[in-house]
């Protein structure tokens, strides 16, 4: 399974599923992260945490742990 987190920057990917439950899956998927988007992957902070991606037109910063939860293709 490959996650948003294994992505190289300056990479676009296909988000596949959401992993993850409750309030923690619903902010993910208010974000606009959603099945089926595309997600460019901007850059990544030096100790890899958060990662800076665009989504449906806007910048969004990713923490780690939430980037894991998000399975790509």
């Amino acid at each position: 399974m490959k996650t948003l987190r294994d992505v190289p920057v300056g990479a676009t990917v296909k988000v596949i599923r959401l992993h993850g439950e409750g309030a923690t899956k619903r902010r993910i998927m208010d974000m606009g992260v959603t099945k089926g988007v595309d997600i460019f992957v901007r850059k990544v902070a030096p100790l890899g945490d958060p990662v800076q991606v665009t989504v449906r037109g806007y910048e969004l910063s990713v923490r780690k742990a939430d980037a894991q939860m998000i399975e790509v293709d």
